[in-house]
């Protein structure tokens, strides 16, 4: 019996000073989280949050760990976290600032913003500490790096202090934040009278003109003032990315593609391009022709090959010369599931999926130029991760003043990782970084490190969690709700009347603006189009990079 109570209590006579004991209590607080996490109460559950209400129920009676090793394990699970989050949103998070990504972005501040001056509001008229009011502000948009940063920033400026509200008030607004946003949802379409059938039909189409990253065209030629020209040429004239992938002369089999090609008027060519790309060039050449070219070319394939060679990694493709190498043209490349035209200027990335057209023979000698072997991808590159976290980490560490703030300001152990990783995410492959993991891989560090951390500040806060409820905490759940309601749906009104959103895109950029999973999956129910998870993709990294300043500059400011 005395071993049981050691063993779940602690003692430091018990396996080197309670290292096993402090080891112990974590694994159990993952594992029953995890399992509290996957029950669904009509339809809704914490998911991982629930390794956070284990930890609580740990903490209330008396099960903890060692102090410096629950900072340290903490800490660093929030470090994970952040810099896998940074490597995935990464390539995408300057591409979403593009075209109609701005508008949506802007919405997004807008729903951050309402949030920061509710809980503002809410911080003068009750008079709680900022502390709290922060917590509740994380847990009311589920945004657990906001959490950690908030943590962070306050253990800056008051070293050795603990502020245990703060994981009190996320874990109390935490649960309504989830069906909260749901409801907003709801709501939204009963106050914008919004026809499902229409929204559908309209999202649907809006999805099929985004989605065409590429197209082919067959276009004849019948312009004579480009009678003559290279390929190449007409490349310099136009100064739009497009590749000519196959060429049919009058009376003569398709043959491919190279700059030094010379079009003359009645040749009939193939090309990849954008949409509005495409455009141009069937204005500039000819005119758009219908032509079965699988019939004509039956000597030739297409093939889609996996770049796995790590020499490959940012090199432009001008410089691999795969036309004259390897007698095969290339017309797109796949990246993370969007279809590239295959510009000479555009680098490559490792896990890149390359479209090469040519005769058999010539494709596999390309395919062996480019490795095209999923086992090298599954090997885990660790150099770039914990360089990067390295950096993040010196970056976060430094100290940086901003007009009317009495601190100086850090981006601390959540925003400079996360900076970092995005940068790295983004500009790795142009320094000849390899950055890539596989999706699997990611998954696992990145719910290793939000396991890590929200055990630690479960157990932190466990003490105080009961008694913070019975002495007027319960209030701290209305304060949740109105933080996440009002801002969705003001914002929501706006996004539909101001910036004229489709309803399905519209919920999918609030939910993407809270950083809230369970309500992404609740949207994407609502319909059959890929609408909501566009939305919530486009806004997510920068709503998560203001959530977690935000979170940050309030401390600061207020505390």
């Amino acid at each position: 019996m005395n071993f049981l109570n050691d063993l779940l209590w602690g003692s430091d006579s018990l396996w080197g000073g309670g290292v096993a004991h402090s080891v112990l209590v974590l694994a159990l607080v993952i594992a029953f989280g995890i399992m509290l996490g996957k029950i669904k109460v009509a339809g809704i559950s914490l998911g991982v949050t629930g390794i956070l209400f284990a930890g609580i129920a740990f903490g209330h009676f008396g099960i903890n760990i060692n102090e410096h090793l629950m900072h340290f394990m903490k800490e660093f699970g929030l470090i994970l976290f952040v810099y896998s989050v940074g490597l995935q949103v990464g390539p995408g998070f300057f591409a979403s600032f593009r075209s109609g990504g701005v508008k949506l972005n802007q919405l997004a501040i807008i729903v951050v913003l309402l949030g920061v001056l509710t809980t503002i509001a809410l911080h003068y008229i009750t008079g709680l500490p900022i502390t709290t009011m922060v917590g509740i502000m994380s847990g009311a948009v589920t945004n657990t790096p906001g959490l950690g940063a908030a943590q962070q920033a306050f253990s800056d400026i008051r070293p050795g202090a603990d502020a245990a509200d703060i994981a009190t008030g996320y874990a109390v607004a935490y649960p309504l934040g989830v069906i909260g946003a749901i409801l907003t949802i709801l709501l939204l379409r009963y106050i914008l009278r919004i026809n499902t059938k229409e929204e559908e039909n309209e999202a649907g189409a809006g999805a099929d003109a985004q989605n065409a990253a590429t197209t082919r065209t067959t276009i004849e030629v019948m312009n004579n003032s480009i009678d003559g020209r290279s390929v190449e040429e007409i490349h310099k004239l136009m100064m739009r990315d497009f590749v000519i992938s196959r060429i049919c002369r009058p009376n003569s089999t398709p043959e491919l593609v190279d700059a030094s090609t010379v079009l003359h008027c009645g040749d009939k060519i193939l090309i990849v391009a954008s949409p509005e790309d495409a455009e141009a060039v069937e204005m500039l050449v000819g005119k758009k022709i219908e032509m079965n070219w699988h019939d004509l070319s039956k000597d030739m394939v297409s093939r889609r090959i996996l770049i796995t060679k790590p020499e490959l990694n940012g090199k432009r493709l001008s410089e691999l010369q795969i036309r004259s190498s390897c007698g095969v043209t290339i017309t797109r490349i796949n990246r993370a599931g969007i279809d590239l035209v295959a510009a000479g200027n555009l680098e490559l990335q490792l896990g890149d999926r390359v479209t090469v057209v040519g005769p058999e023979l010539s494709v596999a000698q390309a395919e062996k130029r480019f490795g095209n072997s999923l086992k090298r991808l599954r090997h885990p590159n660790l150099i770039p991760i914990f360089i990067g976290i390295a950096l993040g980490v010196i970056l976060g560490s430094l100290s940086f003043r901003l007009p009317g703030i009495p601190q100086p300001v850090k981006l601390g152990l959540a925003g400079g990782p996360l900076i970092v990783a995005i940068l790295i995410g983004r500009y790795g492959p142009h320094y000849r970084m390899v950055t890539y993991t596989t999706m699997s891989a990611n998954l696992m560090l990145r719910e290793v490190g939000i396991s890590l951390f929200l055990a630690g500040v479960g157990l932190g806060a466990g003490e105080d969690f009961v008694p913070t409820i019975v002495n007027g905490g319960y209030m701290w759940i209305l304060y949740g709700a109105l933080i996440t309601i009002l801002p969705l749906l003001l914002s929501g009104i706006i996004g539909r009347m101001l910036f004229k959103l489709n309803y399905y895109t519209l919920i999918g950029v609030l939910s993407g603006s809270s950083t809230n999973p369970p309500a992404l999956a609740f949207s994407s129910e609502q319909t059959t189009t890929d609408a909501p998870s566009v939305g919530y993709a486009t806004v997510y990294p920068l709503a998560m990079f203001f959530r977690v300043l935000a979170a940050q500059l309030l401390i600061l400011i207020f505390a």
